[in-house]
């Protein structure tokens, strides 16, 4: 009964170590649903911070070349002049999410105010680690009526 238990619990660790890790191919093309919840719990992660002005905690969500060649400071000047709709966010919500080149893009709509905001999101995969390497306004979605 032993033997029977010993080969079963190494039966269960090989098949847990033989899966891949949601990022080890970055095929292009749409996001697997693992990949998209994985995307969208970084992002929520890092607006979340933003919207506390948890200032360190959404700078560590950016990529590791994305904070070697943009300081705390300046990440935080840049958020509070051209990202105010972040900081003040009403809701977000994620729409698609793709791979191409080995980059990762999520479209996230940002509520703020009275208006709704597209950005794009850009992240990278480095050692299975997400970062967000930058995030576009695309485009003003459209004005609330209230």
């Amino acid at each position: 009964m032993p033997r029977i238990i010993a080969v079963c619990a190494a039966a269960l660790l090989l098949v847990g170590c033989s899966q891949k890790a949601p990022f080890a191919d970055l095929a292009n093309g749409n996001c697997t649903r693992t990949q998209a919840n994985l995307v969208n719990k970084h992002i929520s992660g890092q607006i979340d911070a933003l919207a506390d002005k948890d200032w360190e905690l959404a700078y560590s969500f950016a990529s590791d070349k994305f904070q070697a060649n943009v300081s705390l400071d300046d990440f935080i000047l840049i958020i509070g002049t051209q990202y105010a709709m972040l900081i003040e966010n009403k809701g977000y919500e994620f729409n698609e999410c793709n791979l191409a080149g080995g980059s990762i893009t999520q479209e996230v709509d940002v509520t703020s105010g009275e208006q709704v905001f597209s950005l794009t999101y850009t992240l990278t995969v480095n050692d299975s680690a997400l970062g967000v390497e930058s995030a576009v306004v695309s485009e003003f979605v459209s004005q609330i009526n209230t």
